[in-house]
């Protein structure tokens, strides 16, 4: 049996329409990377078809892989259970409406190839080109040096969702990571520094999407769990 070196996830929520493009676009590109790999939608409790339109891809080309829940998991379980799901070495997620620009995920796999643990776009780096609101970029950046501040992370961006893993190193961090949505992005950076783990992290072209599932009473969750991480790695463990 071929083993299979990428697993490119894509987590979905009523998506069915970012899922059009994204799907193939997804195929031609890695295509380019290499020619082991699957690409796998992990499609979280959706109502508007989308579960239906990914198993149509998945009866047409055995590349495309449907995780289905039916209850609504979460950003960080939903990619808990598909790379656990999983059969590559080198895992990696994006958005589904391909935000970052696709361009970049040679090296995001690169990176992973080159020994770093985790590889991550950022979009705060001098060479980051980025397209969104005024208040959506103070409330990144605010969030992001919260994080530094709290956390002590080196990372400029923890939030872009468009991250590599090497598969050994992500198993040994998810047992110690308790978000089950959004602030997985950042807890799972966070503990992989302080394990000691190289993370690369590069500019990206970035572009706000027409659909954001995150909302304000998520921006507030994420706030409260800075300072949960932080009691768990300065006073819980200590």
């Amino acid at each position: 049996m071929t083993e299979t070196e990428v697993s490119a996830v894509i987590p979905v929520y009523n998506d069915r329409e970012s899922l059009e493009t994204a799907i193939p676009e997804s195929l031609k590109v890695l295509e380019g990377i290499t020619g082991s790999f699957e690409l796998i939608v992990a499609e979280d409790g959706s109502t508007d078809g989308s579960r239906e339109l990914v198993e149509e891809w998945e009866k047409n080309d055995p590349r495309v892989r449907l995780f289905h829940s039916d209850e609504r998991l979460g950003r960080g379980r939903a990619l808990n259970r598909a790379f656990e799901y999983s059969k590559g070495n080198i895992l990696c997620y994006y958005d589904v409406d391909l935000a970052t620009d696709m361009s970049h995920l040679p090296q995001l796999i690169e990176e992973i190839r080159k020994g770093a643990a985790v590889s991550t776009g950022s979009r705060l780096l001098p060479d980051s080109r980025i397209k969104r609101t005024t208040d959506r970029e103070i409330a990144s950046r605010s969030y992001n040096f919260l994080v530094r501040l709290f956390l002590g992370s080196r990372l400029h961006d923890h939030q872009c969702g468009f991250k590599g893993f090497d598969r050994q190193k992500l198993a040994d961090l998810i047992p110690d990571v308790s978000s089950t949505h959004w602030f997985w992005d950042t807890e799972i950076l966070v503990r992989a520094q302080k394990k000691g783990y190289q993370v690369a992290e590069f500019p990206v072209v970035w572009n706000t999407g027409d659909k954001t599932t995150v909302k304000l009473g998520d921006v507030f969750s994420m706030g409260t769990s800075i300072l949960r991480l932080w009691w768990d790695i300065h006073v819980k463990k200590s």
